[in-house]
C-alpha cells in the first residue's frame, strides 16, 4: 500500500474568496519518494497576499522561495528538483524569470518546460512555477552525466 503526505492543505474558498470555489487542495504531496508541488506564484503562503504586483522578478523570487520552503517541509531540497514548468503571461518575462530561477537552481540541471498562457488564476499574477523533486539522502552525491 502506497502512503502519501499532504503538506499545507487548504480550500479554494479561503484562498480565492472572490471566486465561487470549494476545492480541497494542498501545496505539496509526497508520494513514493517524490515531492509534487502546486504551482507557486508571487503569494505569501502564510497570509495568502499577493506580492510583487506588477513586478515579474519579485513574483519569480517569491515563487522560488516558496518552492524552497515547501521542499524543505517535505523533506527534500532544491538540489533534488527534477522538473520545473514555468507559466508566463507574457513572453517578454522569460529572460527575467529564467535568470531568477537559474540563480535558485544553479548546478541542479532539472528538465524544464516553459509555456506562455493568457492568464493565471488571478490577474495580478504574471508567472507561476511548478516543480517536482525527489527525496534523497543528503549524503548522496548528485552526479551530472554528460552526453
Amino acid at each position: 500500500m502506497t502512503t502519501h503526505t499532504r503538506i499545507r492543505p487548504f480550500n479554494t474558498k479561503d484562498t480565492y474568496p472572490e471566486q465561487n470555489l470549494d476545492n480541497d487542495l494542498c501545496q505539496a504531496v509526497v508520494a513514493g519518494g517524490v515531492v509534487y508541488l502546486r504551482g507557486q506564484i508571487g503569494q505569501d503562503l502564510e497570509t495568502r497576499e499577493s506580492v510583487g504586483i506588477g513586478d515579474v522578478e519579485a513574483q519569480a523570487e517569491k515563487a522560488m522561495a516558496n518552492i524552497d520552503m515547501l521542499l524543505r517541509e517535505a523533506g527534500s531540497r532544491l538540489a533534488d528538483v527534477v522538473k520545473v514548468t514555468v507559466y508566463l503571461t507574457d513572453i517578454r518575462y522569460r529572460e527575467t524569470v529564467y535568470r531568477v530561477m537559474g540563480r535558485w537552481l544553479k548546478g541542479v540541471h532539472p528538465v524544464s518546460t516553459g509555456l506562455v498562457v493568457e492568464a493565471l488564476a488571478r490577474p495580478e499574477w504574471l508567472v507561476e512555477i511548478d516543480a517536482t523533486a525527489v527525496i534523497s539522502d543528503p549524503k548522496d552525491d548528485h552526479e551530472v552525466a554528460s552526453a
